[in-house]
């Protein structure tokens, strides 16, 4: 079930009567209520997958348990590595199987030995990417013993797989999310206001934005053979623009929806496109995951600074292989390493940790400049990021770095994309505005009188209805 169709729209409503009438009575209620909600959330795409959620669920809850009970630390690993079997055992196979193929199978062609082999028929389970890493996140917790587990069943499979961020995040630790399936929620009309408001700009951001852009970035990308340099160029940017309006977008919804219910999901994204250097900008995107692997991944292999640079490196390249099975994604997570490891290497990697122009309306010439310059470097990279494979991501940078970069871009239709320059324009402002709070909308107008605070958010909600692109799957429904 998408955040941004008709059948969210009438599903939401009917969960949320329910929720605070009659689940409202019992904490128990309330939490089977969100279990069998997201069950038929999650069954709205294809129902057949939900016995791998049922399965993780069942696994992971039964492994916790154990591990309470058991001292050996040889036991007490063995455990671990069987919840770890189990949750990358089902990605693995859903996900990169038919990678391992196809590059095994070209490894001996390029030798002289000739093979064959036909893909598998995979279809990839929405939100896998995510559920496991959520569920994972338990197992390991508590083998560390910084949580303890739960005995709820109903609470735990109610955190596994809470509707809200079932299929694309935020990724919630334990720690933080399973405690609030502990206490009974009541409802707070601030909160369900506020949760309200970040769904609006997540709509907003996603339909309006992410979605227009798509349109052009496609056309772009798609016939890229056809186009100049500086058309290619734009592409980029607008794709750029896409996924994180896309996937933040998502993210906003997804929060405030929580909020709704009288969940606290953590900020998943923190305005990267402000940041100054690469080093921030991933404390800014996907900070869900990025958190996730520096805690389980980055961490626990510490080291010299030799060992750090290792490190680097499998990190942003685990991160991209995380997105996708494509030598694509892998490029793209080596290039962010070494625009990273010049940081690493002098020290600067933690220089920038305040807000862009925290006391100032605008920013400095300097700021600008090195805002300009992230931006730049991080859009290079998502043409990896966006390519189809490798060699149509070198065609587009060979056609980049040739004279025709300075032919005028020429796009299919001028009128929708001055209507979309507009909207990049207002989408921009807001956020530099709100760039101070969680997100764009959260305390913009609130001094305003009523009527003129809830006039914009109607307005907002018309250009939602009227300006919205054609309906696209979110991005990292395919992660």
């Amino acid at each position: 079930m998408l955040f941004n169709s008709i059948d969210f729209a009438i599903f939401l409503p009917i969960v949320f009567i329910l929720y605070w009438s009659v689940a409202n009575k019992a904490l128990e209620l309330q939490n089977l209520l969100l279990v069998a909600a997201s069950f038929v959330f999650y069954a709205w795409w294809d129902w057949s997958f939900l016995s791998l959620i049922v399965f993780s669920t069942l696994v992971d809850y039964t492994i916790g348990l154990k591990l309470k009970l058991e001292d050996n630390q040889f036991r007490r690993k063995v455990l671990l590595l069987a919840s770890i079997f189990v949750n990358l055992g089902f990605l693995a196979f859903f996900k990169y199987c038919n990678f391992f193929l196809d590059n095994f199978v070209a490894a001996f062609s390029f030798f002289g030995a000739a093979m064959e082999a036909t893909s598998l028929k995979i279809i990839l389970p929405v939100g896998i990417s995510f559920y496991t890493f959520q569920t994972l996140s338990y197992t390991i917790d508590v083998y560390r013993k910084k949580l303890e587990p739960t005995n709820d069943f109903i609470a735990f499979s109610a955190f596994v797989s809470f509707f809200s961020q079932l299929v694309a995040g935020p990724i919630e630790r334990a720690t933080r999310l399973l405690p609030q399936f502990y206490q009974r929620r009541r409802f707070n009309y601030s909160q369900a206001v506020d949760g309200m408001r970040q769904i609006l700009w997540g709509l907003f951001k996603k339909v309006v934005i992410a979605d227009n852009c798509a349109e052009f970035a496609n056309q772009i990308f798609n016939n890229s053979a056809d186009l100049n340099g500086s058309t290619l160029v734009l592409g980029a940017v607008l794709f750029s623009f896409q996924i994180y309006c896309d996937f933040s977008g998502y993210s906003d919804i997804a929060i405030g929806t929580a909020r709704l219910f009288g969940f606290d999901l953590m900020k998943n994204f923190s305005f990267p496109y402000f940041s100054r250097d690469i080093a921030e900008f991933w404390r800014r995107w996907h900070i869900s995951l990025s958190t996730w692997f520096r805690d389980y991944l980055y961490i626990p292999l510490g080291g010299s600074i030799s060992m750090k640079i290792r490190n680097t490196f499998i990190i942003f390249i685990v991160s991209g292989f995380w997105h996708g099975a494509n030598w694509t994604f892998i490029v793209w997570g080596v290039l962010n390493a070494i625009y990273f490891l010049p940081l690493l290497l002098s020290g600067r990697n933690r220089n920038i940790i305040t807000i862009v122009a925290a006391h100032q309306r605008l920013p400095t010439l300097k700021e600008l400049l090195l805002i300009l310059k992230t931006f730049t470097f991080t859009v290079f990279a998502w043409i990896f990021f966006r390519a189809e494979n490798l060699p149509h991501a070198f065609d587009i940078i060979s056609a980049i770095f040739s004279y025709r970069l300075f032919e005028a871009p020429k796009v299919s239709n001028a009128f929708d994309f001055f209507i979309l320059t507009i909207l990049l324009i207002y989408f921009i402002i807001q956020e530099w505005n709100g760039r101070r709070w969680n997100y764009a909308l959260e305390k913009f107008g609130l001094k305003w009188h009523r009527s003129i605070r809830w006039g914009l958010y109607l307005l907002l909600f018309i250009i939602v209805c009227l300006l919205g692109g054609n309906k696209q799957d979110f991005i990292y429904f395919q992660f």
